[in-house]
């Protein structure tokens, strides 16, 4: 198995989330159809660090829930015939949450695809600090244009 890495710019160019909302910044491993892992450095002028929470800023759980959803597309949408196309998250479960992450955190992301059929994608996400986890969760993501393919 090939192993991809990406840069931000290399990102943008894969996947359609775009600023303030992309919440990854690199991808250390990729393996297409297996996992993904890679961070986001979380700078003190974050747009959530402002609102959440005023002397006390931490990311908000959903928004690394959706770190976690961005890494696991990646898995799918690196294979170039799927560049650029929509994933929708469809459902998420087990979701656990240990400790807080802060400005100046660098969010690990390690997310595995179990299990794919159909256009829809079962994976499993945590996020972790010095590789402690503060985060973790299943969930189930549709590639769009592969769902169609059956519902027709």
């Amino acid at each position: 198995m090939k192993n991809i890495k990406l840069n931000r710019d290399e990102i943008l160019k894969i996947q359609m989330n775009r600023d303030p909302y992309l919440m990854i910044d690199h991808a250390d491993e990729i393996i297409i159809g297996k996992k993904s892992r890679g961070y986001k450095h979380l700078k003190n002028d974050e747009w959530f660090f402002k609102v959440h929470w005023p002397g006390d800023p931490n990311m908000p759980g959903m928004l690394q829930l959706e770190a976690m959803t961005q890494m696991a597309s990646l898995i799918i949408l690196s294979k170039k015939e799927n560049h650029k196309k929509l994933m929708y998250l469809v459902s998420m479960d087990k979701i656990r949450f240990f400790k807080k992450v802060v400005p100046e955190n660098k969010l690990q992301i390690e997310t595995e695809l179990i299990n794919w059929n159909r256009g829809i994608g079962k994976f499993v996400g945590k996020c972790m600090i010095n590789n402690d986890i503060v985060s973790k969760a299943e969930f189930k993501l549709m590639l769009l244009d592969e769902l169609r393919k059956y519902n027709k």
